[in-house]
């Protein structure tokens, strides 16, 4: 399978919104490969999280994000369930959870349902390694026209998982220590 090809069916080559996608995409994919490398014992599918973290962001242009090139409807947030649903139509079964479960840190049914968020009523938190490497390596990017090429620092990481709890930061820093990023 190849994540272009699959990408290319949803967005034109030269838009705006296939740059930053592919652009982000392809740094998450790097970074969730070299993440992987160092937790070869835990046995992480290496081609799965490519072509997963090639695709966890296809649901985007179903937002209302025009910075990006995306005039969907649908609040940003939504692109993570947005994207499962699309690779489910395309096949992708085990693919499709990643796009759901790589936004924030996860979202609890009890976040959703707390924060009445406009999201689907049930658990998206990464479950498997490989659900946990490709979230974990998003964390380090940006989708921005400043920040799209480069890499955050550690600390600008953890400042803005801290903006969503402490809980979430504390799964943030137990993952820095089982994936061996520290």
């Amino acid at each position: 399978m190849n994540p272009l090809e699959i990408i290319q069916k949803y967005y034109e080559p030269d838009s705006k919104a296939w740059y930053f996608l592919a652009h982000h995409s392809r740094l998450v994919s790097r970074k969730a490969l070299e993440i992987a490398g160092k937790v070869r014992h835990l046995n992480p599918d290496m081609r799965f999280i490519e072509e997963a973290a090639m695709l966890h962001d296809i649901g985007i242009f179903y937002t209302k994000a025009p910075r990006l090139g995306c005039f969907g409807y649908r609040d940003y947030l939504c692109h993570g369930y947005l994207g499962r649903e699309l690779l489910e139509k395309e096949g992708l079964p085990r693919h499709a959870p990643v796009c759901e479960r790589h936004v924030g840190m996860g979202i609890t049914l009890q976040e959703i349902k707390d924060k009445s968020l406009p999201l689907p009523q049930r658990e998206m938190m990464p479950l498997s390694t490989e659900e946990k490497i490709v979230c974990l390596a998003d964390k380090f990017f940006s989708k921005s026209d400043d920040d799209l090429l480069h890499e955050k620092p550690l600390e600008r990481v953890r400042e803005m998982i801290a903006a969503y709890g402490e809980d979430k930061l504390a799964t943030f820093d137990e993952w820095l220590i089982l994936f061996k990023v520290l």
